[in-house]
């Protein structure tokens, strides 16, 4: 009897990169001319500012945090170097 391979959800098939690279032995030098180049995708002015806007929300709490830092350093000094 042979054991059931226990299904874990694991993802073998998805490659991120492309694998294909000089010099190892699984290289194909043939494979990197037939595949199909991808589109552009265009994106719109709105879509553009909406991304823009996004990533400085993003960066808004550690540009915060570093300034309030920086003015609690410098308060602390002030009032420790005081005459």
């Amino acid at each position: 009897m042979a054991k059931d391979k226990k299904e874990d959800g694991l993802d073998t098939e998805t490659s991120f990169a492309d694998m294909n690279v000089e010099g190892f032995s699984w290289y194909d030098p043939s494979a990197k001319k037939n595949k199909p180049r991808k589109e552009k995708t265009r994106i719109t002015r709105k879509e553009y500012r909406a991304m823009v806007k996004g990533a400085y929300l993003a960066m808004l709490p550690m540009i915060i945090a570093i300034v309030s830092g920086f003015l609690l350093v410098f308060l602390i000094a002030y009032l420790w170097l005081k005459p």
